[in-house]
């Protein structure tokens, strides 16, 4: 048996560093304040990002689009019954805008603003739908209107993105340098860039917003590498540059391959390891000291619930499926000991069905014994899961499972740990795993 600690450090030895509300509302995602942790942001942010990935024909889309979709086709069906509310249409443009129905979207938003033109969360949703269907200036004028109708506590984050899009109008087509959304330049003292620094006169120009309103740009536009791009360089200007070398890895997987991007990407990665990048066994703490680096107002941007409605009665001798939501409920005292839900004590030693994502325990790419989580993620100390979302995976005996980044199902017996600080919440044993269809 791994013990969580362990295996969360060992994880972090082999792996190399390595997309809400105002923008895009839609009332079925709860936020809160921001800035969040950078662990949380990014897993949050990631999932926003997978919800928008049309699956390949013949594959399962992953649980957070799936339940957008569902959401979708509802208000589609109450849509052919009776008229939907001014509030219900801009939650179904803000729903087919994360699927990435554009076209559908940008149809529905127009109508619904030409008969509500006072309506703040259309016209935002709206502007968010023309800029990622690529028409700037139509962006421009309905995120212009948004502007106008904001509440005060999204007047901020709405001027932001519409001058994002006023800049990305007048660049050359195909850009992807850096967006000046802040008026600064990202250089240390000496007029270099350099890992961990920002000049003194160049902070003064700095937002203490900032960081914050960065955040939530990237939660309504998830995809947007450039974005991702300034969140790694304000994490370097708050000193933390392992986040900003993680975030910098991820905008290259994303295609920005920019030479001023590349080159401090290089810097900093090169930082990171003279400065003993990766952490000892054990040494989780090593990574997480620098979050520190600035005040963070939640753990996490997305507030979740458990849905009940959701939860099936339990079948003491048959396969239950469960989602995520069911284990994220649990929470965990400064002991590391847990509280269950009642759902989840009574599916103990009963037979339940997951779909998630691997996370290999070494570099075996075969492996009977794995972790398992919800989302993909690149660096796992930067976007690990808490330990409430980590489950232990053991198979039957004499099987194994080739690491894949592709989601897989999981079916085997649920073991809760109440006790045992040292090892996991969850296990599922003597499990059989299938590629998610």
């Amino acid at each position: 048996m791994f013990s969580p600690r362990i295996a969360v450090a060992l994880l972090g030895w082999l792996s190399v560093a390595v997309a809400a509300r105002a923008g895009l509302y839609y009332s079925g995602e709860t936020q809160n304040e921001l800035p969040s942790q950078w662990r949380g942001f990014l897993l949050d942010q990631r999932m926003l990002r997978t919800i928008g990935v049309k699956p390949a024909p013949g594959v399962s889309p992953s649980a957070a689009r799936a339940t957008y979709e569902g959401a979708a086709a509802k208000l589609e069906k109450t849509s052919r019954e009776r008229k939907l509310t001014a509030d219900e249409l801009a939650d179904l443009g803000a729903l087919q805008t994360r699927l990435g129905d554009l076209a559908k979207a940008v149809d529905l938003l127009r109508t619904a603003q030409r008969e509500h033109p006072n309506h703040f969360r259309i016209a935002a949703n709206l502007g968010t739908a023309w800029q990622l269907h690529g028409d700037l200036e139509q962006a421009a004028g309905a995120l212009q209107q948004a502007v106008r109708l904001a509440p005060g506590k999204w007047q901020k984050a709405e001027e932001l993105q519409l001058k994002l899009v006023r800049l990305r109008q007048r660049e050359p087509r195909g850009c992807q340098d850096l967006d000046d959304l802040f008026g600064l330049r990202y250089v240390s003292d000496s007029g270099k860039y350099e890992p961990g620094q920002l000049a003194a006169t160049e902070r003064k120009k700095l937002p203490s917003e900032a960081l914050a309103l960065a955040q939530q740009l990237a939660l309504w536009l998830p995809a947007d590498p450039r974005l991702l791009w300034q969140l790694a360089e304000l994490a370097n200007a708050h000193g933390d540059v392992r986040t900003a070398a993680a975030t910098m890895d991820g905008c290259v997987e994303f295609g920005l391959r920019t030479p001023e991007l590349l080159e401090h990407r290089r810097l900093t990665r090169a930082a990171v390891e003279a400065s003993g990048a990766r952490p000892k066994l054990g040494d989780k703490a090593a990574h997480e000291e620098h979050a520190a680096a600035f005040k963070t107002r939640s753990a996490r941007p997305l507030a979740s619930k458990l849905d009940q409605r959701l939860l099936t009665p339990i079948d003491d001798d048959g396969v239950n499926v469960i989602p995520w939501s069911v284990v994220a409920e649990t929470t965990v005292d400064r002991r590391y000991r847990p509280t269950f839900t009642k759902y989840l004590r009574e599916l103990n030693d009963k037979t339940i069905r997951l779909t998630g994502y691997m996370q290999p325990l070494g570099e075996d790419p075969d492996s009977g014994v794995f972790l398992f989580i919800e989302n993909p993620i690149g660096c796992w100390f930067c976007e690990m899961p808490d330990i409430t979302g980590i489950v232990l995976v053991e198979m039957a005996p004499g099987k194994t499972k080739t690491y894949t980044r592709s989601p897989i199902q999981v079916t085997g017996k649920l073991k809760l740990n109440e006790n045992d600080p040292e090892n996991f919440l969850y296990t599922i044993g003597g499990a059989t795993v299938v590629d998610a269809q």
